[in-house]
């Protein structure tokens, strides 16, 4: 496991000093083989794969309605790979957040931190809002969509009080059990689900709790320690099979929504996609180039997480890998991107929480033949800078669109319109969503000056986690004994 020394404690702009790993032993493989071990080509094949599969499927009768055994089998692959994720995901943020919290209190300038990663945070999604609503307003698309469109109410409503509500925690990880009664075939249906943004808190508060406790705690956050290393060794197995999981996703997706159901809202969704094409491809780098960094070796970092993000519709099932490559391709130090990540995860949502609602707004408006004021305008862009973290743990872009058309006095019979499309919008909501969970925390690192400038230009080699067993264990064993100054590795 690649380890890093807990942030220094230092002037603000004083560099940082790093000492490197050893060096591996030439790399012996041949081209042939580089490629198929290659976890980019990986999930690049698994994508064709997945379409294939999906697409054979079709022609074979597969749809939503009528599931075949390879649809099913799709379906299952992908479904469970995604839930895997999942369930990595609570200990994962309440171990790494609280071990952080840990490492901060070696820290003079976290809160600078916090409110920096903020900041940039609202900047971001500022420029993103502003984009959708321009697009919104020269396309047009609620003026163009086609025929047959029917309203309905939304399955999911968001509010402020929901929203406020939501951040006091239920009971100690925020989980929930919900159950549902199936009236054809008279069986009851339970679910446990969570949400992140009440796990945060209680981490939060949990690891500042254990601080206050003094030396009466430590034994209480080695352990958490020890178990965050536990967990991500897990996290590195499950992340490895990403590529089955991948061609099982895009492969039922196919199936279930195909491409024909954009006809009618095809308007609407090239606006969204050339949204989230222009914040990608164009704000991103510019943001990345401004602050002196290479455009290329940002891309080349975060883009195993888009991948993953854009086939699993999840930013928190792709949290673990937008953690790995953020510290180890990006190089940010870890005690920092344990807090930035998981909070962008649930926070930082360009794609469902700016671009996507102020275009879905201005459909909404124009479909319903209603006139917005500047005012309203105004609204949008406020609803999205401050209002994203309504999305934690709930449907995502679907609730933070009902908050925005709710604040707007518009009618959320509107959001019926545009479910049909959803999940194929989703796809690249999410890919942007991770993009920028990534991008938030090496801007606020380098203009902190504590990112590893020689992590972030070196070359990308494999998978962004690939060091070997063998490697992590060689790696613990050579750790100093107590007492001595520690060695910090990218």
């Amino acid at each position: 496991m690649v380890r890093a020394s807990p942030l220094p404690a230092r002037p603000h702009g004083a560099p940082v000093t790093t000492t490197a790993r050893a060096p591996k032993a030439p790399d012996t493989r041949g081209p042939v083989r580089k490629l198929l071990t290659s976890f980019g080509f990986q999930i690049l094949a698994a994508l064709v794969l997945g379409i294939a599969a999906g697409l054979i499927g079709v022609s074979l009768g597969a749809s939503d309605e009528n599931h075949t055994i390879l649809s099913d089998t799709l379906d299952r692959i992908g479904g469970s790979y995604v839930t895997l994720l999942k369930a990595a995901v609570v200990p994962l943020i309440f171990t790494a957040i609280v071990a952080s919290i840990s490492n901060l209190r070696r820290v003079q300038n976290a809160a600078r931190l916090a409110g920096q990663t903020i900041l940039w945070f609202a900047i971001t999604a500022f420029i993103a809002v502003s984009i959708g609503i321009v697009l919104g307003l020269v396309i047009q698309p609620g003026s163009k969509a086609g025929e047959g469109l029917k309203t309905g109410e939304p399955y999911a409503v968001g509010t402020w009080w929901n929203f406020l509500l939501g951040l006091i925690p239920q009971n100690f990880l925020g989980l929930s059990v919900s159950s549902s009664l199936d009236p054809t075939t008279n069986t009851v249906t339970s679910g446990v689900g969570f949400n992140i943004l009440q796990v945060i808190v209680v981490a939060a508060a949990v690891g500042i709790a254990a601080l206050k406790a003094g030396k009466k705690a430590e034994p209480f956050l080695a352990f958490t320690e020890s178990l965050l290393k536990v967990i991500q060794r897990v996290l590195w197995w499950i992340i490895r099979i990403a590529p089955l999981g991948t061609f099982g996703l895009i492969g039922s997706a196919v199936i279930k929504y195909g491409w024909d159901k954009l006809t009618a809202l095809a308007w609407f969704a090239g606006a969204i996609y050339i949204g989230l094409a222009i914040v990608l491809f164009v704000v991103y780098p510019i943001l990345v180039k401004t602050h002196g960094l290479s455009i290329k070796q940002y891309f080349s970092g975060v883009w195993p997480a888009v991948q993953l993000a854009f086939v699993s519709r999840s930013s928190i099932g792709t949290l673990p890998l937008t953690e790995r490559v953020t510290e180890r391709n990006l190089g940010v130090p870890s005690g920092y991107a344990s807090f930035a990540v998981p909070l962008g995860a649930t926070t930082k949502m360009d794609g469902c929480a700016a671009i996507y609602p102020a275009i879905a707004a201005i459909f909404v408006a124009q479909f319903f033949d209603v006139t917005l004021s500047p005012i309203q305008y105004l609204l949008i862009v406020i609803v999205s800078v401050v209002g994203s973290a309504a999305t934690a743990g709930t449907t995502g872009a679907i609730v933070m669109l009902t908050l925005t058309l709710s604040t707007l006095g518009l009618p959320l019979e509107g959001v019926g319109l545009l479910l049909a499309i959803d999940p194929i919008l989703d796809m690249g909501r999410t890919a942007v969503n991770v993009a920028g969970q990534a991008l938030v925390p090496t801007i606020v690192a380098k203009r902190e000056g504590i990112l590893d400038l020689d992590l972030y230009n070196a070359p990308r080699n494999g998978l962004p986690f690939a060091e070997d067993i063998d490697e992590a264990d060689a790696a613990d064993a050579a750790e100093p004994e107590s007492g001595k100054e520690p060695v910090a590795a990218k």
